[in-house]
Parts: structure tokens; sequence; C-alpha cells
């Protein structure tokens, strides 16, 4: 059995008829959309989308701080200004 990550769901033919009503009727929430019953996509309101990709962003970002920050100075090549 899928699981089915919205409480609202829809059938691709359903979106294809009328795509502004189901996005009224989710009224700001995610749609899973059904091909064969089974989810083959989700309608992401745009806010939570933009909220989803800076908290993704962030992740990353707190990632490669923690990679740095666990270097060793014997990890470190030294150049001077005039070497540049």
């Amino acid at each position: 059995m899928t699981r089915i990550l919205a409480n609202y769901t829809v059938s691709i033919s359903e979106l294809k008829k009328s795509p502004s009503s189901v996005i009224e009727n989710a009224k700001g929430e995610s749609v899973a959309i059904l091909n064969h019953n089974k989810p083959s996509a989700y309608l992401v309101p745009s806010e939570l989308y933009e909220k989803m990709i800076e908290i993704i962003d962030e992740y990353y970002l707190a990632k490669e701080v923690k990679e740095r920050l666990n270097y060793k100075d014997s990890d470190l090549l030294e150049v001077s200004l005039d070497e540049l």
C-alpha cells in the first residue's frame, strides 16, 4: 500500500478539468495527484515550497559549515599575499 502524504487527493483527470478549483478547494494545503489511485505528484502551495527550499538550503549550508569547522590546521595551505 502506498502512503499518501497529503490531506487532499485529486486524480489527474480532475486536475486537468479545473486546476484552479483544485487549488482553491485545497485551501493552502498540499494535494496528492493520483494516477490509477497511486500518488504520482504533489501540488504544493508556493509559500510552502519556498519554505521547503529554504530549509533544504540551510541544511546544506550548515553541513558545509560543520565540515569546514572540522578541518585541522594541517589541512590548510598557507599562502602569502605576494604569492597570489
